[in-house]
């Protein structure tokens, strides 16, 4: 807020002696304070030109010059420096900010004005033309917008002018506010410029001065608002209205001159803006006519209020804050007034920069040191790959630290970003307990483990063809008593369980790799954070990668290996030798009984024929329904081996025949397990030898000769209008199921689990930081040193450190001086 200036001087009434005593006094205070004022300035001049060099954010008193284009702030800027050249002509404020150093120097009588070299805190040569400064300006934007491929850019030019007749005082100058780009220049250029000059504005620290030319309204001004968006109570905006004297002929009575300079209703009772007229001639004149303008101009313009208005203006509230002179003697003098009150903690911010500019040339030092310290680099990357592996570790037993809300993945989550997808051949939506929560580690690795029990427990046993279900058993037939239909089944569900169900597991290991994988991203964060052994490696991007290179390798290492397990009990349970078809409760602890086809303990095999097609006229519907499964005739109580002749071979007696039994697809199993009871029944005798052991199992099965329930709600063939309920394919599809489910569960409930998680969670907690080690560091040391030194390494590092002795040896001088300004206050 712009508060008047008291340029009224009493004249103390004392005696001669007296008042020249108090005037040698008065000179030499003043003279002090001028000296102590001119340190300051000079200390933050030179304390701006490192930040600017180094980018450095300190929060150092500045002014901000911003408004629209064409509003004066050009104008203004030669006005503060007491010279012109041409600036203008090449727009500086509508593409970089300028900011001007103004260093007020006796000995000047001549401005000197130097460039602050692009990314260094050293200035250039001093320019003696002042044509050469605009195109100095001209050059760097042009060139720096070509090299960012840019309209604007918010990185300023630092111009110092040193002159005998300019203040004491830093501007930064901002492109001016525009409607409309450009011809050739992107549309959204105004938006660009204006969220330029907001960022610049935006610190507390900056003073801003806001130009509006006088021809416009309060009303309707256009970037009023802008302002007041940056400080909405104009605290720390000095406003000003430029091209007063076009507005003066306008006023003939007082109340309206009045009612305008208090701008009432718009900006605040509080708030006086001023106003400033300057000279409109731009011919070629000295800067000493220059400056004889401006001074021409503010007396005209306080002449004329004074005598071209009825009743002149209110001279006490509004006389500090017309003209040019009372706009520079309150901008020199409220900079200052910042400078003095932000020395304190200016100091103190310099002081905390000179101690972490050292901490990070320590930091640089040791890492030089260290990177030529092979047993100091082994040491410390062990300890750092121990320090990953056991927050892996944590993270597996139930860890929740990084935050899960930030870190977890949802099931969703995980098949997008594996690339996984769903589970091959499920059709069903298949949502786990927590599905929707953002889960890692060992929970994220139980959800999965879940999925997958039910991704395979929605899966039914794919339908079966006649045609597959007659090559088997026909092929059976011939080697198995009683047609071979318990042991066609069982063949049937080991196949449908072998292709069905291990593209579900390869899945569940790719899935779990995926969640396990993941561990190592939120390992580093948390060891970042939280880290035990707090070593430095940092920077090391080599070693890094080959560590995350190397704990990736193990989590497939690990896939590959329990993949080739759950194949292998796959495997197992599907095997021919595999007895899970034919356990019953009490061995498999499973309460699903057995059906069997044919109970029929034979000594010897027969030829048996199951018809499975769909035609119902065959060979044997010729034959009588009541003549089937029926013995032939004993012809002297002697039979025949069929398709033997009688005369070849001697009778053998009845109770030595195997009798053929061929089931009509239309006849019920029962009866034919009730006429293999039946001869089981006049057969008193058991063939010794080899067949016991079939003939056990046999009669082991015989005992769960009941109907199968349905297994899912799906018999195989069911919804066939050829398979009649009792029929051969129909009981065959039907146990075929159920073989495929007892398949299932076993597989799942007895070796997966457990495999999947001794797989993978134990080598995780176990082997994993022996693993890393031996990978990493059962090396020789120049292959482990490849790890860290990479080619120009060194180099950059000692760029890096000569950048920051630089750094620290610039802000410590400017921390000295501001030191002795401290003891000055």
């Amino acid at each position: 807020m712009a508060t008047a200036t008291n340029t009224n001087l009493v004249t103390p009434t004392k005696t001669p002696t007296h008042r020249s005593h108090s005037s040698r006094k008065h000179a030499e205070s003043s003279a002090m304070d001028s000296g102590d004022s001119k340190s300051r300035f000079e200390a933050y001049n030179r304390l701006q030109a490192a930040a600017v060099a180094f980018g450095e954010k300190l929060p150092i008193p500045e002014i901000v010059a911003l408004g629209g284009q064409s509003d004066g702030k050009s104008s203004l800027l030669e006005a503060l420096l007491g010279f012109r050249f041409n600036v203008r002509d090449v727009e500086m404020g509508t593409r970089r900010p300028l900011i001007l150093q103004m260093v007020h120097d006796q000995t000047a009588l001549e401005p000197r004005c130097r460039f602050q070299e692009e990314d260094s805190e050293e200035y250039g040569s001093p320019m003696v033309l002042a044509s050469a400064i605009a195109d100095v300006i001209r050059s760097r934007t042009e060139a720096l917008l070509r090299k960012t491929k840019t309209v604007v850019s918010s990185k300023p030019i630092v111009m110092r002018a040193e002159y005998a007749h300019c203040p004491n005082l830093t501007i930064i100058d901002t492109p001016g506010f525009v409607l409309k780009a450009k011809k050739g220049e992107p549309e959204n250029t105004p938006d660009e410029i204006l969220s330029m000059v907001k960022s610049l504005a935006s610190p507390p620290n900056r003073l801003l001065l806001f130009l509006q030319q006088s021809s416009v309204e309060w009303c309707s001004s256009l970037w009023l608002d802008a302002i007041r968006d940056i400080d909405p109570s104009f605290r720390r905006t000095a406003i000003v209205v430029s091209k007063f004297d076009n507005r003066l002929k306008e006023f003939s009575d007082r109340w309206e001159v009045d009612r305008y300079l208090s701008a009432s209703g718009y900006i605040g009772d509080n708030i006086r803006p001023f106003f400033v007229a300057l000279p409109k001639d731009r011919g070629t004149i000295s800067n000493e006519e220059f400056r004889r303008q401006i001074t021409n101009v503010d007396g005209e313009v306080i002449r004329h209020l004074r005598e071209g208005v009825n009743g002149g203006f209110d001279e006490e509230k509004f006389r500090p804050f017309i003209g040019f002179g009372c706009l520079r003697e309150y901008l020199e003098n409220e900079l200052q007034k910042r400078y003095k009150e932000a020395a304190p903690a200016t100091l103190a911010l310099l002081e905390q920069r000179c101690d972490e500019v050292a901490a990070d040339l320590s930091r640089i030092d040791s890492k030089m040191v260290s990177m030529s310290d092979v047993a100091h680099l082994r040491r410390a990357a062990m300890i750092h790959a121990a320090s990953i592996s056991g927050h892996i570790g944590a993270f597996i037993d139930g860890a929740a630290d990084p935050a899960p809300e930030q870190w977890g993945r949802t099931t969703i989550d995980e098949q997008l970003e594996s690339g996984i997808g769903g589970w091959p051949r499920v059709t069903t939506d298949v949502k786990p307990p927590n599905s929707s929560l953002k889960l890692y580690g060992g929970a994220a690795f139980e959800r999965v483990m879940h999925e997958f029990r039910c991704a395979t427990y929605s899966i039914e046993c794919p339908t079966i063809s006649r045609e597959k279900v007659a090559n088997i058993l026909l092929a059976h037939s011939g080697r198995f008593s009683g047609g071979g239909m318990t042991e066609a089944a069982a063949e049937i569900a080991r196949d449908a369980a072998r292709s069905w169900l291990a593209p579900l597991l390869d899945t569940a290991c790719d899935r779990l790799a995926f969640v396990l994988g993941n561990l190592f991203e939120l390992a580093v964060e948390r060891n970042r954070n939280h880290g035990m052994n707090k070593v430095d490696m940092d920077g090391y991007i080599g070693f890094h990668a080959a560590l995350r290179h190397s704990y990736n390798r193990f989590i497939k290492d690990l896939s590959k290996q329990c993949k080739q397990l759950v194949r292998h009990h796959l495997d197992s349970v599907t095997s021919p030798y595999s007895q899970v078809c034919y356990e019953t409760d009490q061995q498999g602890g499973f309460a699903a009984p057995i059906t069997l086809f044919n109970t029929h303990n034979s000594a010897q095999v027969s030829s048996s024929f199951f018809e499975l097609s769909d035609g119902r006229s065959t060979f044997q519907e010729a034959v009588s329904r009541d003549q089937e499964n029926i013995p032939p005739e004993i012809n002297g109580g002697q039979q025949t081996t069929p398709g033997k002749n009688a005369d070849t071979k001697e009778a053998l007696r009845e109770s030595q025949l195997t009798i053929p039994e061929t089931p009509s697809p239309d006849q019920p199993c029962d009866a034919v397990c009730a006429g293999a009871r039946k001869k089981d029944h006049g057969n008193g005798n058991e063939i010794v030898g080899g067949r016991k052991r079939q003939s056990r199992m046999m009669a082991a099965a015989v005992r769960y000769a009941d109907p199968l329930p349905q297994q899912n709600g799906v018999l195989f063939g069911s919804n066939d209008i050829n398979s009649r309920p009792g029929s051969a394919y129909s009981d065959i599809c039907s146990a075929a199921a159920h073989h495929f489910a007892r398949i299932r569960e076993v597989l799942i409930e007895r070796s997966v689990s457990s495999t999947l998680n001794s797989g993978f969670l134990t080598p995780c907690r176990d082997r994993l930081v022996v693993a890393l080690g031996l990978d990493m560091f059962a090396v020789n040391d120049d292959k482990f040193m490849d790890m860290f030194v990479a080619p120009g390494a060194i180099d950059a590092l000692q760029n890096e450190r000569q950048s920051l002795h630089k750094r620290q040896k610039t802000l410590q001088s400017c921390l000295q001086e501001f030191k002795n300004i401290a003891r000055a206050l």
